[in-house]
């Protein structure tokens, strides 16, 4: 496997070669990309593993989840500078909940045949819950005063949803003092069996500047993959929702995905966990927060929290699954499942959602 994706690397060069070469070429640039991505990711998953063996399976998840989620940032901020408001909240509806259902259900699918019952501190688990139902809090309100409203009146929700940005920055920097500080032990995970260690250990210099290389070429590849998915979707049929929320995300978040589940596979469902949710948290109270702060200044007019109905309703079932499924500190493969019917669910309705669903009214962003 690792020798196959070390060919796979071969697609870089062509993608790039493409974007230059043959512009109009969508959907060969789209399927070249995609490939692209999937080498990339594991690199920065096995460098993600390894700074993990040196500061412990909570910061190798943040570092994880805060590199995995730049590419999405640099891509949301573009489109940012285009005023594709309706884009940019599709793709973070798509990875908050990719993240819990797809990425959590893999991994609990994948390190639960292995392993009959996988735990993770409870603790950490129910405070990450919590957080996530916070984010969910922060999202729907803005939604509701905007369905709820009389007058439409665009500075409201302007004021509305940049006074919930910093409040949602700040419950996430207390987040980061309670994980990495406070009670840093409850997010350190155990130590993984001799046997599943890796043979070679990176000083952790080596493994923060791949993770930073990776990060950069999954950056800029992504941002070739979006300029083509839009003429690729219509090639295959699919809708611009279903590509936004479903088909970018999954692509856009093949970083934690498969760190994530080998991480489980080798009953490391710390880390596991860690990735998934702390990626979720981050989408819905970092990267959300600052895009709305950064559209004040670099947006065509500034961008308010206020989600679509179908993607508060997506997020906010996610959310409760979640919970639910972590709440006893340990998984199963049938609870991974779950999780995935339920991704599966919500991916059906988007692909049949018709254009135009999502999007709100045009004097709503």
């Amino acid at each position: 496997m690792q020798h196959m994706l070390k060919w796979l690397l071969i697609f870089v060069p062509v993608t790039i070669g493409l974007e230059f070469l043959k512009p109009d070429a969508h959907t060969y640039i789209f399927i070249a990309a995609c490939l692209s991505i999937v080498p990339l990711a594991g690199i920065l998953g096995h460098a993600t593993e390894q700074v993990a063996h040196h500061a412990g399976e909570g910061v190798g998840g943040l570092l994880n989840a805060t590199f995995g989620n730049a590419a999405e940032l640099i891509i949301a901020i573009a489109a940012l500078q285009k005023g594709l408001y309706d884009v940019v909240k599709a793709s973070l509806t798509g990875s908050i909940i990719g993240n819990l259902l797809l990425v959590f259900g893999l991994s609990a699918v994948a390190g639960g045949f292995r392993h009959k019952i996988q735990r993770f501190n409870a603790t950490a688990a129910s405070a990450q819950a919590v957080l996530l139902t916070l984010a969910a809090i922060g999202l729907i309100v803005p939604a509701a005063f905007h369905h709820l409203q009389g007058p439409r009146d665009t500075l409201p929700e302007d004021a509305l949803g940049l006074d919930i940005a910093i409040v949602l920055l700040l419950a996430y920097g207390a987040h980061l003092v309670f994980s990495l500080y406070t009670h840093k032990r409850l997010f350190q995970g155990e130590s993984p069996d001799a046997k599943e260690e890796d043979q070679e250990t990176w000083p952790l210099g080596k493994a923060i500047l791949i993770l930073a290389v990776a990060t950069a070429f999954i950056a800029w590849i992504s941002e070739i993959l979006v300029g083509s998915v839009q003429q690729a979707a219509k090639a295959f049929g699919m809708t611009e929702i279903f590509v936004g929320v479903i088909v970018v995300a999954i692509i856009g978040n093949a970083a934690e995905h498969s760190t994530a589940v080998l991480a489980a596979m080798k009953n490391r469902m710390e880390l596991s966990f860690g990735i998934a949710v702390g990626s979720s948290l981050q989408i819905a109270l970092l990267v959300a927060p600052l895009l709305v702060i950064l559209s004040h200044f670099i947006g065509p007019i500034p961008m308010n929290l206020a989600f679509s109905p179908a993607e508060v309703l997506a997020i906010f079932l996610s959310v409760l699954i979640t919970g639910q499924v972590a709440a006893d500190g340990e998984t199963n493969w049938l609870e991974g499942s779950q999780l995935l019917a339920v991704y599966l669910i919500l991916a059906i309705v988007f692909y049949f959602l018709p254009e135009g669903t999502v999007a709100l009214p045009a004097n709503s962003n």
